[in-house]
């Protein structure tokens, strides 16, 4: 029985016809055609080209979900904005209970990720996407009239709770919606809005801060204000805009949805009707891969929330004002914004992700090594610095939280293994967050130091991973040639039907 392996693709082989009356399997599909060329013809003779429905789905899909990420991270990250506009003075913070409301959002986001995404799986992301959208914005809002640490506590965990469902909620749907080999470049592009929104932060900050004595308040509560209402408004509307999956998406017609619903049976298993089920959670759980798809985001989650949380803060302290601080922010994440879309198309075209996470770590080690080492009387030295470092992080974090939905099988598996994937990677975020104490300032060796290590760590990490599915790639191809693998997701998984991607 022939067979063969496409990169990044599936295996094809015959179809098989079963004794026991089963419908007729295809072990595996041959890759689709060239996207520039790529057209069909639907049971009522309308040609439809792929290309053109990938655009559509492109254009209806990515801008919303991209928008609700940019507020999430805006409301997050926010924070560090708000510090330089007084925050920690006009609530008498210690240094210990600032760096305490940082940790305490990550424990927050950490504890309710499964289960977000499992309330995910068993409602829908028309539903579940903007309700946690209000909730959060909400409590974005009420962070800027607190008016104690204990408050401001509280707020900051619910913040970090309500907003745990929307990242691995996005990555999960969007492998709904997409063939395996375009996830990597739709999931980067949407986390390019946590960049974008540290370059929006700086702006917005530097712009909101000269409200301050309005209504009493300062220009820090503004920030929180202004933004978490924002939040609300976006989210009351995204009941409208956020559409569940292709089966019933009004925006496309009978035909297309035929013809999305054809190209993605053909590559995965998004078309099958896949009910929640509790055995699925644990094969994640189970599974070695799912847990170092979640070490290798872990090794980048501290480098990239102390950044997003510190870098108006490390800036400052080079010498800078609070003004120059907010708006020197920009032009890093402004890099970093164009690097991870175009990182990330590379990656596409050369069906590759390991190599690319590892060549932007390196990149943003250079960043930290530079921190470390520029003179204290350079700061322009130390800058470039910072943009180096946001310049590899956000390239290397967009490819890593691709990797599972380009890998994993079956619905239910995967929408477990995104959450798993947050959890454990935010692990490193609740670390990260009591590295960057004032004591250590302008330098802060302690930080950098962390940061650059856990980038170390990270290029070890996705060796290993690449190490792995290279064997289990092996593997399967001998296996596959003598064996017909029953497509069901729910009773093969991943280990017996998929050819990852590396």
């Amino acid at each position: 029985m022939a067979s063969q392996i496409v990169d990044g693709g599936l295996i094809s082989d015959e179809k098989v016809a079963l004794e026991n009356e089963k419908e007729k399997l295809e072990v595996l599909e041959k890759p689709s055609p060239p996207l520039t060329t790529s057209s069909s013809s639907i049971s009522d003779g309308e040609e439809i080209s792929e290309k053109a429905i990938l655009r559509k789905l492109d254009y209806k899909l990515l801008p919303p979900l991209t928008l609700l990420y940019l507020l999430s991270f805006l409301d997050r990250s926010n924070v560090g904005n708000a510090k330089l506009e007084g925050l920690a003075a006009d609530m008498n913070f210690t240094d210990t209970q600032y760096l305490s409301t940082l940790t305490i959002y990550f424990i927050g986001y950490v504890i309710f990720e499964v289960p977000a995404n499992i309330v995910l799986k068993k409602t829908t992301p028309q539903f579940w996407l903007p309700t946690t959208m209000v909730a959060w914005g909400i409590v974005a809002t009420l962070l800027g009239v607190c008016k104690n640490f204990n408050g401001f506590l509280v707020a900051r965990f619910f913040l970090g709770a309500t907003e745990s469902g929307l990242f691995p909620g996005v990555v999960f749907y969007l492998s709904m919606w997409y063939k395996r080999s375009e996830t990597t470049y739709r999931v980067a592009l949407f986390f390019s809005a946590a960049s974008l929104a540290g370059a929006f932060g700086g702006i917005l900050a530097f712009g909101i801060a000269h409200m301050r004595g309005i209504a009493g308040l300062n220009g820090w509560s503004w920030i929180f204000i202004l933004e978490g209402i924002l939040t609300v408004v976006v989210a009351f509307a995204a009941y409208g805009f956020i559409h569940n999956y292709p089966k019933t998406a009004k925006f496309l017609t009978e035909p297309e949805r035929e013809f999305v619903q054809a190209r993605l049976k053909a590559d995965n298993d998004a078309t099958n009707h896949e009910p929640f089920s509790w055995p699925s959670v644990l094969r994640a759980v189970k599974d070695p891969k799912c847990w170092l798809y979640g070490l290798a985001f872990h090794t980048l989650s501290l480098p990239l929330y102390t950044l997003s949380l510190f870098l108006p803060t490390i800036i400052k302290a080079l010498g800078y004002t609070a003004a120059q601080a907010q708006l020197m922010s920009v032009p890093p994440y402004a890099v970093a914004t164009v690097l991870t879309v175009l990182v990330a198309v590379a990656s596409e075209k050369a069906k590759r992700r390991a190599p690319f996470i590892i060549g932007s770590s390196i990149v943003a080690i250079i960043g930290y090594i530079i921190l470390l080492s520029a003179p204290s009387n350079k700061p322009g030295v130390s800058y470039v610095g910072t943009i180096f470092a946001a310049a590899g992080i956000y390239p290397a974090t967009g490819i890593v939280l691709a990797w599972p939905a380009n890998n994993v099988s079956g619905q239910t598996k995967r929408a477990t293994a995104n959450a798993m994937q947050i959890s454990i990677g935010n692990l490193g975020a609740v670390l990260g967050t009591q590295l960057y104490r004032p004591s250590t300032k302008p330098r802060y060796y302690l930080g950098h130091g962390f940061a650059a290590g856990y980038l170390l760590a990270n290029i070890l990490v996705v060796l290993t991973i690449w190490a792995v599915l290279a064997r289990e790639n092996r593997r399967k191809l001998e296996s596959e040639r003598s064996a017909v693998v029953d497509e069901s997701p729910i009773e093969n998984d991943d280990d017996v039907r998929w050819i990852f991607q590396v």
